[in-house]
């Protein structure tokens, strides 16, 4: 394994993107947020996309170029159109603009079209938690899970993810995906040569696998059942028809080199809690709950691993794999 700081890893994962045909901006933004993935111990969802993330710049899947635009706005509500580009760049703007509304109206909610691949979904929130707000994201992807009863993949993994400031303390920080697994893991398990538990997902013929090849060319199993089944429709309605964006079944692969923009959408909703019971108010339930939650005693709050794990990676830094990094010096190399 390589041992490699934040500072280092970032500046590479840049240069790694610029050579694939990224505007400098544009492959900083997504490389901070694939090493803040591996800083906070989501490697799935880290610099092991790098060379996928190349690859589409290369081949035309991502115009790496792109700047993000407001496409419609009318008050609290705003539609961000990525211009098929890195999604980065995209989402950060929607954020931003979702920060601004929700401060003049109390909630505030922008859609992201035309987008890509955006990565580990609550990092996307932190601006919202730093001032105050309650923040909401989620996003589709291209068909990786049958609708209930089916056997043709339809929807995506779709993640969703939810921040709730605390005073002085970090945020409570919730970031799942609807199926049993993300499928970040069965892409990592396949490059790294290892087996999946079964109940993660079926093979093409609809029969339960432990192959993850054959997990990626099959579908995945939504968690809980019919319940995660239709928490993944509700997702991908929110994603595309209030955006326009392509459903999960339009879209093509992540995981393929070539093809077209997957063009999917994400969306963000803010809530500024002083607009409702007010701030101080919000603090004290947020704390009355947390209290209930920790008096057993195994009971661990959403976000602390991340949290300590980033700590660390800021100290000592991140390790990958040696295949891995020897990939991203390749790419650096051009």
């Amino acid at each position: 394994m390589a041992k490699i700081t934040l500072d280092v890893l970032t500046a590479l994962v840049t240069q790694d993107l610029e050579r694939a045909g990224a505007a400098h901006e544009n492959a900083s933004l997504a490389a901070q947020f694939l090493v803040a993935a591996d800083a906070q111990g989501l490697a799935s969802h880290g610099v092991s996309r790098t060379p996928l993330y190349a690859a589409h710049l290369r081949n035309g899947r991502v115009d790496g170029r792109a700047q993000p635009t407001i496409a419609r706005q009318k008050g609290a509500v705003c539609l961000v159109d990525a211009r098929a580009g890195l999604a980065f760049g995209a989402c950060a703007l929607a954020v931003r603009e979702t920060l601004m509304r929700a401060r003049e109206f109390g909630v505030a909610f922008s859609g992201v079209t035309n987008s890509n691949h955006f990565g580990a979904t609550a990092l996307h929130l932190a601006p919202l938690a730093e001032a105050g707000m309650v923040g909401l994201a989620w996003g589709n992807s291209p068909a990786a899970m049958p609708a209930w009863g089916g056997r043709t993949p339809l929807f995506g993994t779709n993640p969703i993810a939810a921040v709730f400031p605390r005073r002085d303390r970090d945020p409570l920080v919730i970031d799942l995906s609807l199926s049993e697994v993300a499928r970040g893991k069965i892409m990592l398990a396949a490059r790294e040569g290892r087996a999946i538990p079964e109940g993660w997902a079926l093979d093409r013929e609809g029969h339960p696998t432990t192959d993850p090849q054959a997990a990626l060319e099959g579908s995945m199993l939504p968690a809980g059942g019919v319940k995660g089944a239709m928490l993944a429709l509700l997702i991908e309605l929110l994603s595309c028809a209030l955006t326009g964006a392509a459903f999960g079944f339009e879209a093509e692969s992540f995981f393929s080199e070539t093809g077209q923009p997957p063009r999917i959408g994400q969306g963000f909703l803010a809530f500024d809690p002083g607009a409702l019971a007010g701030t101080a108010v919000y603090y004290e339930r947020i704390e009355a709950l947390i209290g209930a939650m920790l008096t057993d005693a195994n009971v661990r709050l959403p976000g602390e691993r991340r949290s300590s794990n980033q700590a660390s990676a800021r100290e000592k830094g991140v390790e990958i794999s040696d295949v891995l990094y020897s990939q991203l010096v390749t790419l650096a190399q051009g």
